[in-house]
């Protein structure tokens, strides 16, 4: 894998002699979704700092694409285009009079023409689902809302790397599902995530890798299973298990489960269950899982599709499918965590429509196909154009 971003024995103190980071050194691949995880003061969002040159190493370097950074204004600008970050309180970020004006800040420092500021502030308020909200204050939206507007505004710069220090903070349950979602889909079209938070269960789920950090150093780097496999490293960090992580280590402490490979979900965890208990993992009666595809097919293939197959649960995955399901007046089953709902459901023998679009189609469909591989599981995927059987 190509190596995005690197930091080579960073050292940081703050004014008061507070030391944040202590000799850190860590590789971040393209393409990966990462969680820095760590209690408060872990000094975790001191080292996202450090990505895009807001603050300088006392000692060692941060490279991008194997260059190190340079602080002067015109290398700073350049690094900040391409490594951008959202911060916790949108408050610190969402500041002009208007949304439009908010959102149009980068580009117009840019010197983009006002025909291209249009099309990127369009483009950006679209893909977070605030198409309307152009002449809005700020100060009158929601706290959701106003994470939504902080995104747009870095989305709008393009950037290759996205930033975000505890994305989900002052969000209620939903907001937030939905909002990992759409880092999710952003991942899924390539960008690569960094994401700090103290919320154990939404990093186990959400990212390929997680960070442990603790007093300013790194204590384990790897993939969720491995970073909370060691209840000594877990202890050390401050943090507790996932929910999941705990009720399966419960089960393995109780002889039900093996213990070899840790569930990275309830779905995982429920197929472990019904291994063990039935003394099997094949389902000889599964539902179907229809996949729509919002950007090739109109509403009215839709309509036909639900008129010719029993459906009974519809979720939404991605903005454009949300929007477009409300203007048709589609009731939705699920908004977040779709695709592994609509797995239960088919192994309840119940047929579920996904409506989704872009790469998230892919996505559904490999889903759908590793579960199926893992698990020894028949599960037909239809899309509307199209029929794959796993």
């Amino acid at each position: 894998m190509t190596i995005v971003l690197e930091a080579r024995n960073v050292h940081y103190s703050y004014l008061d002699g507070t030391e944040a980071l202590k000799d850190i050194s860590i590789s971040i691949d393209e393409g990966r979704k990462i969680a820095l995880v760590g209690p408060n003061g872990a000094g975790k969002s001191t080292l996202m700092l450090m990505f895009n040159g807001i603050l300088k190493p006392r000692f060692g370097e941060i490279l991008f694409r194997g260059i190190p950074l340079r602080y002067d204004s015109k290398s700073l600008r350049e690094i900040r285009r391409k490594v951008e970050v959202v911060f916790q309180n949108p408050d610190d970020q969402v500041f002009a009079p208007n949304v439009y004006q908010d959102i149009a800040f980068g580009p117009n420092n840019l010197g983009f023409t006002k025909e291209k500021v249009d099309k990127y502030v369009d483009y950006a308020l679209a893909y977070v689902g605030l198409s309307g909200y152009e002449k809005r204050p700020p100060h009158h939206l929601s706290g959701g809302e106003k994470k939504r507007v902080a995104i747009a505004g870095v989305l709008a710069m393009e950037p290759e790397v996205m930033i975000l220090d505890e994305p989900t903070s002052n969000l209620d349950p939903a907001n937030s599902e939905e909002l990992m979602e759409m880092l999710d889909e952003l991942n899924y079209g390539g960008k690569t995530m960094i994401i700090s938070t103290h919320d154990e269960d939404l990093a186990y789920h959400w990212a390929n890798e997680i960070i442990l950090m603790e007093g300013g150093h790194i204590i384990h780097s790897g993939p969720p299973d491995s970073a909370f496999s060691d209840p000594t490293i877990v202890r050390r960090a401050r943090m507790k298990l996932p929910f999941v992580m705990e009720i399966y280590c419960e089960l393995v402490s109780r002889g039900i489960l093996n213990g070899l490979h840790p569930p990275k979900d309830v779905l995982e965890l429920t197929d472990m269950i019904d291994t063990a208990t039935k003394g099997r993992s094949f389902h000889p009666n599964t539902g179907k899982i229809f996949i729509w595809n919002v950007d090739v097919s109109p509403p009215t293939s839709l309509n036909a599709l639900l008129n010719r197959q029993q459906i009974d649960f519809i979720g939404a995955m991605g903005t454009n499918a949300k929007v477009m399901a409300g203007k048709e007046k589609i009731d939705l089953d699920f908004t977040y965590g779709v695709i592994d709902k609509c797995i239960l459901k088919a192994l309840a023998n119940k047929n579920s429509l996904i409506i989704t679009s872009g790469g998230m189609v892919q996505h559904a469909l490999r889903r759908v196909k590793s579960y199926c591989g893992d698990y020894g599981v028949g599960i037909e995927a239809i899309l509307l154009t199209g029929k794959q059987t796993f």
